[in-house]
């Protein structure tokens, strides 16, 4: 009966799909100076519509009849369930893939929400929604270069690769070479995004709309509006090379200890518009390829260090935050000046791609995350709650706000223990997570809904950052959270001192660096004894 009413529910969406879809080709076809053009948004439009809606009904009968008469908790429905986890995660996968653009931005979103989705949702996601996204024929890529640049490919430059090196969501990149002989690397954004991107966002907020009146506790509206608001952002290339020399400049100003350490490519202005973006080709390694990085002669661990470090000095003092750092946007290469550690392992530098999403934090904004995040390394339970309530968690979710932050239960969070955030990456560690994410999924969704968009897109960075640790160190280390720590407490304490600068603030200020100081050392003091006691052990 349940079954037969999702059938009927994902056909109603259908039709409605399909109606919007038609309606809106064919006020395209009405208002357009490129009739040919409208008339294909008009027969592609309603197919990509009616795809969604069949997808969200083949998934929602297939977990209603799979799961029908088995008893909660068995190890028969679990195993089940895990079955059909994958059969849906992949059939969502093919669906992102077969309509592309808006549809694998969403998929790249489900990759990193481990506090709400099944594992294998996850997993499946990742696998594919990083650089293995569907690839724009050539002439659609000439077609482009010839539109925005005035002359095709072969004339444009010297060289260029018609095979692409890496394909995403919004955009392909081709290997070329200028007339003056520099090797860059051409960003060509797909022709479908500008073509169907208003009625794919339509199509979407339509489909998730339905299931939340259908399944109130089925709450995904937050992720539609956080996509609606970037996704413009993201299509504006010229943006995305401005947004890259300002990151560059900010670590320049207010962060040169760690500015030569951080890099991205240069960009060819002449050679740039809104829809295409040439830039320097950029040589290194994928920062979750851990041989690759080795074989370069760095060490995996000072890499987690730097990203942990880099993203530190963006969120906490810059509040100009880079907000998609998976792995196909970070790479790593041996820095230039040819710097060793003591060691005498090469040191490495960052290098940051994609450069299309980024945010601004406001002062107070900035202030309380810091705030927050110092409190999390230190187990300040009271300066939890009271940072969490001022970034929009409420009286009632702060432990929640806390968890997802940090992937672990609220008697980790406030353990006054060394290594009390350390994430291990073991299955038990894993299973714990899940149990969690399906035991309080309602108020995970509710707490999404009333958090800032801003502070969602600091979720995601740190979802990202998170999954990039865990395939450098297979988990995290303390290290990486002890330079979290000591910067956030560093953007508090120069907050303080900004607002006031008072000889007794600054007093007051001082002490706190001395306390701070010594709770790092002592810190780093416990960490150097634990890995004393595990070499001894072993």
């Amino acid at each position: 009966m349940v079954a037969r009413s999702l059938w009927r529910a994902g056909a109603k969406v259908a039709m409605a799909a399909t109606a919007i879809g038609g309606g809106a080709a064919a006020a395209s076809i009405a208002a357009s100076d490129d009739p040919s053009m409208a008339l294909k948004l008009c027969t592609t439009v309603p197919v990509r519509l009616v795809r969604l809606s069949f997808t969200v009904a083949t998934v929602a009968f297939d977990y209603e009849y799979s799961l029908w008469r088995l008893a909660e908790g068995s190890s028969e429905r679990e195993k089940v369930k895990h079955e059909v986890h994958l059969r849906s995660a992949r059939r969502i996968q093919e669906l992102c893939f077969k309509n592309g653009g808006i549809y694998i931005k969403l998929g790249q979103h489900i990759s990193q929400l481990e506090y709400l989705v099944p594992q294998e949702y996850v997993q499946i996601m990742r696998e594919y929604m990083l650089n293995r996204c569907p690839v724009s024929p050539y002439d659609q890529v000439c077609e482009v270069v010839k539109r925005e640049l005035g002359e095709t490919p072969d004339k444009i430059f010297s060289e260029f690769n018609p095979d692409p090196i890496a394909s995403a969501s919004l955009a392909q990149v081709h290997v070329a070479r200028t007339h003056d002989g520099q090797k860059v690397a051409v960003k060509v954004q797909h022709t479908h995004m500008t073509d169907t991107a208003a009625a794919d966002h339509a199509s979407v907020a339509l489909i998730v709309n339905t299931i939340y009146r259908l399944f109130p506790s089925v709450d995904y509206r937050w992720l539609v509006d956080e996509i609606s608001e970037s996704l413009p952002k993201e299509l504006d290339f010229l943006g995305e090379a401005r947004n890259s020399e300002k990151c560059l400049d900010n670590f320049r100003k207010l962060s040169p200890h760690i500015a030569d350490y951080v890099y991205a490519p240069k960009v060819y202005w002449n050679l740039s518009t809104s829809k295409l973006l040439t830039m320097e080709f950029m040589d290194g390694a994928q920062i979750n390829d851990v041989r690759a990085i080795q074989r370069l002669g760095i060490q995996p661990s000072e890499v987690a260090k730097l990203v942990s470090h880099t993203f530190a000095e963006m969120i906490y003092k810059h509040g100009f935050v880079h907000c998609d750092p998976h792995a196909a946007n970070l790479l790593v290469r041996p820095l230039p000046s040819g710097k060793r550690s003591i060691c005498g392992k090469r040191k490495p530098q960052l290098v940051l791609l994609d450069h299309g999403l980024y945010k601004v934090l406001d002062s107070n904004i900035r202030f309380n995350y810091a705030s927050l995040w110092k409190a999390l390394i230190f187990s300040d339970a009271e300066a939890i709650k009271e940072n969490s309530k001022k970034l929009g968690a409420g009286e009632d979710l702060y432990a929640l706000f806390a968890g997802i932050l940090t992937m672990k239960p609220w008697n980790r969070v406030v353990d006054p223990a060394v290594d009390h955030l350390v994430i291990q990456g073991t299955d038990d560690e894993r299973s714990e997570l899940q149990m969690y994410a399906s035991q309080y999924f309602p108020q995970i969704s509710e707490l999404l809904r009333k958090l800032p968009r801003v502070i969602l897109l600091m979720l995601k960075t740190n979802d990202c950052l998170r999954a990039v640790n865990n395939s450098l160190l297979q988990g995290s280390s303390l290290e990486t959270f002890l330079i979290i720590g000591k910067v956030s407490s560093e953007a508090v304490i120069e907050a303080k001192l900004a607002e006031n600068k008072s000889f007794a603030c600054w007093l007051n200020v001082w002490l706190d660096e001395v306390m701070l100081e010594a709770r790092i050392f002592t810190l780093q003091l416990a960490l150097w004894l634990l890995n004393l006691k595990k070499t001894l052990l072993w």
